[in-house]
């Protein structure tokens, strides 16, 4: 009889075991694949090389140079006030270097939510600046927190560049454009 009972209670932790490794696999394809929350996308696709920066945390300064790192067309809908458009895939750093020669000057970087900034971010510590920080969850985390964003054209707007409707589901303010 005991035998049956060891038989009968390993079954039921093999089906609990195989239940909760899905369980386990459903979460984690929700941070991989869903991208329902900032927070765990960073978690996952960051090394947390430069320091972050917080949204609400932030006072727009003149002596604060933000860089967006996205691509043209993405800063082109929206970007933040007085940024400069610095690219991912162009990234220069000789241009970098000849726009910005103070490499103590305070910058932030930004993209979408914050993964291809760390990336340029890291990019400008090996180039020798000093005072980088990354905007956490990037112009996306701007937006749902209630802050402005402007057009090509220097004008406030409420259309955010979502990069992709899989990364756009992390955008809740605003009007997405692909």
């Amino acid at each position: 009889m005991e035998t049956k009972n060891s038989t009968f209670t390993a079954m039921k932790l093999i089906k609990y075991l195989q239940v909760f490794s899905l369980f386990s696999l459903l979460c984690f394809s929700n941070v991989v694949v869903g991208q329902d929350d900032i927070n765990r996308a960073l978690k996952t696709w960051n090394k947390e090389s430069i320091p972050y920066v917080y949204p609400e945390s932030l006072s727009m300064s003149d002596s604060i140079l933000f860089l967006d790192t996205r691509e043209k067309e993405e800063f082109d809908v929206s970007h933040l006030k007085n940024a400069i458009w610095v690219g991912y895939k162009n990234f220069d750093e000789q241009k970098i270097l000849e726009t910005i020669p103070n490499t103590s000057q305070s910058i932030i970087v930004y993209c979408s939510i914050g993964v291809r900034s760390e990336n340029i971010g890291e990019k400008l510590k090996k180039l020798g600046y000093t005072k980088i920080r990354n905007l956490h969850g990037g112009i996306f985390e701007w937006k749902n927190k209630g802050g402005e964003v402007f057009n090509d054209k220097e004008k406030a707007t409420d259309s955010v560049h979502a990069f992709s409707k899989h990364w756009g589901k992390l955008l809740h303010e605003g009007i997405k454009v692909y």
